[in-house]
């Protein structure tokens, strides 16, 4: 199934804006630019909403402006309201569990502590798709907390801007639902 929704996990506002936990939204807003498209408040939906044309597949992206434990609230409003089933929503995020910079891709799945999988897959099932950007682990569980909500340092940044823009490069192949064929690329780096 093509994609119709690309969500950006992050938190809002500019304390949460530079840090890993916000890689989502560095990508949604990445995307956005690169296409000349802006973003605009949108209330009904608790979010930041774009539209956009990507290889003549019509897409909404989204920035849940709920904080991250409460995204789904977001996601559901905007899927409802357009009837886009979840099978045709790409959820980016960060992932503690590869090293920065490093991209994986799948289709369904659990939320593997993360609290805004967790929040969305509540409120819409777990058949979305989802694209997670590395951003290492501290290596303490104990400071997953402070990790997630710093900066990366100058090498790991680079990394993960990299990451952005080859997940983007590859993009039309996910968005056209060529999940296979994305995997391929995405994970051989």
């Amino acid at each position: 199934m093509s994609i119709q929704l690309i969500v950006g996990l992050g938190n809002p506002g500019a304390k949460y804006e530079t840090t890993r936990h916000n890689v989502g939204f560095w990508f949604v807003e990445q995307l956005a630019r690169s296409k000349g498209a802006s973003f605009r408040n949108e209330n009904k939906f608790r979010g930041e909403v774009c539209s956009l044309t990507l290889d003549g597949h019509n897409l909404w992206l989204l920035k849940p402006l709920t904080y991250m434990n409460h995204s789904g609230q977001a996601v559901r409003a905007l899927a409802q309201f357009y009837k886009i089933p979840v099978e045709a929503i790409l959820v980016v995020h960060d992932e503690l569990d590869i090293p920065p910079g490093a991209l994986r891709l799948k289709q369904g799945g659990g939320h593997g502590g993360h609290n805004g999988l967790r929040d969305i897959i509540a409120h819409m099932g777990k058949e979305f798709a989802r694209l997670r950007i590395g951003i290492g682990h501290p290596g303490d569980s104990h400071d997953v907390t402070n990790y997630v909500l710093g900066r990366a340092g100058a090498a790991e940044h680079t990394e993960i801007e990299h990451a952005l823009q080859n997940a983007e490069h590859y993009l039309p192949l996910i968005v056209q639902g060529e999940m296979q064929k994305a995997m391929n690329h995405l994970h051989a780096r």
